[in-house]
């Protein structure tokens, strides 16, 4: 790792001018944490990215709004989890309002400028009075070092909390990027995850925050799959707070970009691994595309493929699986010069099987960090995808949600 960037501990509320807080409102009925703010000391910027899902849940409509009529500055992110108040109508949206309201009043701004998210059950109106009684107290346990306990709030069949910090050199100062995400099942975001905030302590200008933002998300949140689902709720927030003095700009943008890029893949792959009943993180790796765009989708017809799936989850190296997933992605492909690997291990290559391999690739298959690769033999371009196994866990999981 170069010099000028370093992982360190933390996560939302380890750069400057940020404070967080989880409780429970009793909004699950487990009683677990299911209520956080995240408060920057003064406004701060903020740029976001939002589900492409056509159905849309009302914090995503709100918090659209806010920010546009904001200009784009944030004092505060309200989030509750156990219901995702989605497909609720227009008492959805008045309880989301209310929400950014209430939050408002306690931090002193306008509810502009408070942003909201919702996660868990679609369909299901959210308990307001207990969202009520529960935000005074959220706003009394606001601290800087109350980031695990938010990272906690916001789960839901999360087997733990996902964060991640970098610290950065920009110019002669120091900034540091922290963040936290919520996502285990009705994962295939395109365009973010399921529910990730990010801040950092270096003031970026509204563009660069956008496009920081944007090229991050490509390059990890959209580069994960679960289960092939996008959420009506999934979004990415990234505060800005300009507390460390640190000033990015188009010099020291990269350094920026490739941080935040650092924190979002950390993320991203906590995501996967922890996805609901997986036992295998799997990288997918396509090469020989046509293009880009192509090497994406093939990336994501094999990782999304139950067949390609459950032969990873049972140890067979069925590379079959992989040779038809990709021949109907869509995309250029030619069988005479692709390649299937696992490891390093090659199953197939310019048309010809390699079966005397089968056992070193069942055994490779035993891990718990695994790879495997397609070549396309159609071009140069390439694409790397993050997707885990298919365990019967998964099944009793997703069955058993609301009942």
């Amino acid at each position: 790792m170069a010099a000028s960037l370093a992982a360190i501990q933390g996560g939302v509320a380890t750069p400057l001018g940020f404070r967080a807080a989880g409780i429970s409102a009793g909004i699950k009925p487990s009683g677990n944490p299911d209520l956080m703010l995240l408060v920057a000391d003064a406004p701060a910027q903020v740029a976001a990215v939002f589900t492409t899902n056509k159905v849309v849940a009302a914090p995503v409509i709100v918090s659209r709004e806010h920010i546009a009529r904001a200009g784009g500055l944030t004092r505060a992110i309200v989030v509750n989890s156990g219901c995702a108040n989605a497909c609720t109508g227009d008492v959805g949206l008045r309880d989301a309002r209310e929400m950014t309201s209430e939050t408002a009043r306690l931090v002193g701004c306008a509810a502009e400028q408070v942003l909201v998210s919702s996660t868990g059950v679609i369909g299901v109106a959210l308990p307001m009075a207990k969202v009520r009684a529960g935000l005074p107290r959220a706003f009394a346990a606001l601290g800087a070092d109350q980031g695990p306990a938010a990272a906690r709030a916001i789960m839901t069949t999360d087997l733990s909390p996902k964060e991640s910090a970098r610290r950065v050199s920009i110019g002669a100062r120091e900034a540091v990027i922290g963040g936290m995400a919520k996502g285990a099942g009705m994962i295939e975001p395109m365009m973010a995850t399921m529910l990730g905030f990010v801040t950092t302590d270096a003031a970026v200008p509204p563009a660069l925050l956008d496009r920081a933002l944007r090229e991050a998300v490509d390059a990890t949140f959209n580069a994960i799959t679960v289960d092939g689902d996008s959420s009506t709720n999934d979004c990415v927030m990234l505060l800005a707070s300009g507390a460390s003095g640190a000033v990015v700009d188009e010099s020291s943008y990269t350094a920026f970009r490739d941080a935040l890029t650092e924190v979002c893949r950390d993320l991203a792959l906590a995501i996967v691994r922890g996805g609901e009943g997986a036992t295998k993180l799997v990288t997918v790796n396509v090469t020989g595309a046509a293009s880009s765009d192509e090497a994406r989708r093939a990336a994501k017809v094999i990782a999304n493929s139950l067949l390609v799936k459950t032969a990873i989850h049972g140890g067979d190296p069925n590379w079959g699986r992989l040779i038809c997933a990709a021949g109907r992605a869509g995309v250029a492909f030619d069988a005479s010069r692709a390649a299937v690997t696992m490891g390093s291990i090659v199953l197939f290559k310019d048309g010809q099987p390699h079966d005397e391999m089968a056992a070193a690739a069942a055994d490779y298959l035993k891990g718990t960090d695994l790879t495997i690769g397609v070549d396309l033999g159609s071009g140069t371009a390439a694409s790397r995808v993050w997707t885990c196994d298919l365990s019967a866990e998964y099944v009793r999981i997703n069955a058993d949600y609301r009942t």
